[in-house]
């Protein structure tokens, strides 16, 4: 909580609040913002105050707020009939944070932070859903999350850019989905996880993350062979080598993970 260089805070309760001026940034969970200097950050615009539902429910499908948190998100209640709301809860676990982040965390936030291992942004990836983004001039744009990320902890947003939701369409919340993951410590950060979904028409989609610097989404209109999936898996670009494994590690084990999961689902 070194923020340093902060000397003012304000509430957003309007569209025209959400204007930045330099220096500033949008304060949600803050559970990343506060983990680190950031001493080029000299203001806060504090996101929880905006009038925003957390979660709203229709026959299009979810809309995740902006301010909504990972434990609102796993409150859903189970008779909404989706079979890929388990997914949310398998994602929330593949987190290297505890349940008690998931009270301050933000769904969103975690797909703005934009990690190569953002658990909850290989959720809504996998779920198809798409960002509603507000510009500050006013306007409005929307960005599929899986696109979203542009390498590990940078993203196509522009400075003073707010994602305001993120849209589930009803058709990929009633597929079938499963989720993989692996580390090299017992409680280390995901070196790769692997999520798949199936839906009723035979389709099935698989993304990488974690052992990508940003997701890479397979689709499958059949489903595929277990051992086609892992060679497509393997054969993709954006492996890398940290800490945390190295890129042929990732390459080879995602690529396991994904032939699990077309298994598992088929």
């Amino acid at each position: 909580m070194d923020l340093t260089a902060v000397a003012a805070y304000r509430r957003a309760t309007t569209r025209q609040d959400l204007a930045l001026s330099p220096g500033e940034r949008f304060l949600a969970g803050g559970t990343w913002l506060f983990s680190e200097p950031n001493r080029d950050i000299t203001g806060l615009v504090d996101l929880s105050t905006m009038p925003w539902a957390p979660l709203e429910v229709s026959q299009d499908g979810l809309r995740i707020g902006a301010t909504c948190t990972i434990a609102q998100l796993l409150e859903l209640p189970a008779h909404l009939g989706w079979r890929a709301q388990p997914l949310f809860e398998d994602a929330a676990n593949a987190l290297l944070a505890s349940f008690k982040i998931w009270n301050e965390a933000t769904v969103v936030g975690n797909v703005c932070r934009a990690y190569a291992a953002a658990a909850m942004l290989a959720a809504c990836a996998t779920l198809d859903g798409v960002a509603e983004i507000w510009e500050p001039g006013g306007g409005t744009r929307h960005e599929p999350v899986a696109s979203l990320p542009t390498g590990n902890g940078t993203t196509s947003l522009a400075h003073g850019e707010a994602v305001r939701a993120i849209d589930i369409p009803s058709r990929a919340l009633e597929g079938r989905t499963a989720l993989r993951k692996i580390a090299l410590a017992e409680l280390g950060r995901s070196g790769a996880v692997v999520t798949g979904r199936a839906d009723a028409d035979g389709s099935f989609t698989i993304v990488v993350t974690a052992a990508t610097l940003k997701p890479t989404v397979l689709r499958y209109p059949i489903p595929p062979s277990p051992a086609r999936v892992a060679d497509d898996v393997r054969a993709s670009d954006g492996f890398y080598t940290d800490a945390l494994g190295s890129e042929d590690w990732r390459r080879h084990v995602a690529g396991v993970l994904a032939a699990e999961i077309v298994e598992e689902l088929s």
